[in-house]
C-alpha cells in the first residue's frame, strides 16, 4: 500500500504567485485590513480557496507555529455514536499532551469546509475528522495543512492522509446474507434521506447488492430528514407496514430508529422473530435495556478513536499514510432467526 504523505504548508508567497499580486497585499485581504479594490480582493479569496490555503491565527512568536490541540471534526453530538468515538479519542490522547477540540458539522459539507478553516487558522496539531467526502475547498486546505489527517468510520473510498472505519459496503453485503440465510425474503429498508448521510448510503448499496445476488429485490424502502429517535422509527415502521403487511424482515440504517420500530411490532403483537425480523446498525449500549435485544452490526467506534488519536500523536507511525479497515462486528441479537430454522 502505498504512503499518502502531506505536502509542505503553504504559505502567504503561494497565494501570492496565484493570485499575482504581492504577499503584503495577500496579507491585508486575508486579515479584512488596508485598502484593496474588489477585483483584487476577489482575486485573492479565489486563489486561497484553489489552493486550500489558511491563514495563521497563533502567535507569530511561538517557535512551532502549532498548538497541542487535534481538531476533531464530526457530524453531530446528539447521536450517541459520536460520543463513544470522542471517549477513544480522548482516552488515547490523555497522557501524550495533546487535547481534542471539537467541530461540529450537521453532517452538512458546506459547514464542515467553515469548521475546518477556523480550525486549521490556529494550527493545530492534526487533524481527525468523519468521513471521507468533502467539499474541493475542504480537500485542498488539508491536503496542504503539513499536518497529520486522519479521515474516520469509512473505509470505502480514497484518503487524503491516514483512515481508520470500517467498510460500510461491506456492513450491508454481511447483513442481507445473515437475513437470507434466516430464510426471509419481503424485506424493506428504514432509514435517513441520501446522500446527506454517506455512510447509511453506502450500506445500503452493499444491502442491495448482497439481496440481488441471490436473486431478491428490496421490497419497500421509507425514509426520514432530521436526528435518529425511537419515535421515528415507530412511525417509520407503521407507515411500511401499513404499505406494505407482508413483509418479513426490516432493516432499520441504525439502532435508534430500529428500537422504535422493535416497540412498535412487539406493541402490536407481532411474533418476533417469527412473523417479522429486524436488524439496526450501530450495537449502541441504549440496546441493553430493551424487552428484546435488537440484530445489529458493531461499528467498532471507540477502537476506531482511538488508532486515529494514535496516529496524531506519533504512537502508531507504521499506519501514517495508510488505510485500516477494521472488520465489523454482527450480533444476532434476538430479532433473526437461526439460519437452521431458514
Amino acid at each position: 500500500m502505498t504512503n499518502r504523505k502531506p505536502r509542505r504548508p503553504l504559505t502567504l508567497r503561494d497565494v501570492s504567485e496565484a493570485s499575482g499580486v504581492s504577499e503584503m497585499t495577500v496579507s491585508r485581504v486575508l486579515r479584512n485590513r488596508g485598502d484593496v479594490s474588489a477585483a483584487t480582493r476577489e482575486k485573492v479569496v479565489e486563489a486561497a480557496k484553489s489552493l486550500g490555503y489558511v491563514p495563521n491565527k497563533i502567535a507569530g512568536g511561538l517557535a512551532s507555529q502549532r498548538v497541542n490541540l487535534v481538531a476533531v471534526v464530526i457530524p453531530s453530538l446528539s447521536n450517541l455514536v459520536f460520543p463513544e468515538v470522542l471517549g477513544g479519542i480522548s482516552a488515547e490522547l490523555e497522557n501524550t499532551g495533546l487535547q481534542p477540540v471539537i467541530g461540529v458539522t450537521n453532517y452538512s459539507l458546506t459547514r464542515e469546509e467553515a469548521v475546518l478553516y477556523d480550525m486549521l487558522s490556529w494550527r493545530p496539531s492534526g487533524v481527525i475528522l468523519a468521513g471521507l467526502e468533502h467539499t474541493r475547498v475542504s480537500r485542498a486546505m488539508l491536503e496542504n495543512a503539513g499536518i497529520p489527517v486522519v479521515e474516520i468510520m469509512d473505509s470505502d473510498g480514497p484518503g487524503i492522509d491516514s483512515v481508520v472505519g470500517i467498510s460500510h459496503r461491506q456492513v450491508g453485503l454481511d447483513m442481507a446474507a445473515h437475513i437470507l440465510a434466516a430464510g426471509y425474503r419481503r424485506i424493506g429498508f428504514l432509514g435517513t434521506h441520501m446522500p446527506e448521510d454517506h455512510r447509511a448510503r453506502k450500506r445500503l448499496a452493499g444491502f442491495e447488492e448482497g439481496l440481488n445476488r441471490a436473486g431478491v429485490n428490496l421490497t419497500a424502502r421509507e425514509f426520514y430528514q432530521g436526528g435518529s429517535a425511537l419515535l421515528k422509527g415507530r412511525e417509520l415502521t407503521e407507515r411500511i407496514l401499513s404499505r406494505e403487511p407482508d413483509l418479513d424482515f426490516l432493516y432499520y440504517s441504525n439502532d435508534m430508529i430500529g428500537a422504535g420500530g422493535l416497540l412498535y411490532c412487539l406493541e402490536k403483537g407481532l411474533d418476533i422473530p417469527g412473523d417479522i425480523g429486524l436488524a439496526g446498525f450501530n450495537n449502541v449500549e441504549l440496546l441493553d435495556g430493551l424487552p428484546r435485544r435488537l440484530a445489529t452490526t458493531d461499528a467498532r467506534r471507540i477502537e476506531i478513536g482511538r488508532r486515529a488519536a494514535r496516529i496524531i500523536a506519533g504512537l502508531e507511525p507504521e499506519s501514517v499514510g495508510q488505510t485500516i479497515s477494521l472488520s465489523p462486528n454482527f450480533h444476532p441479537g434476538q430479532t433473526i432467526r437461526h439460519a437452521a430454522q431458514g
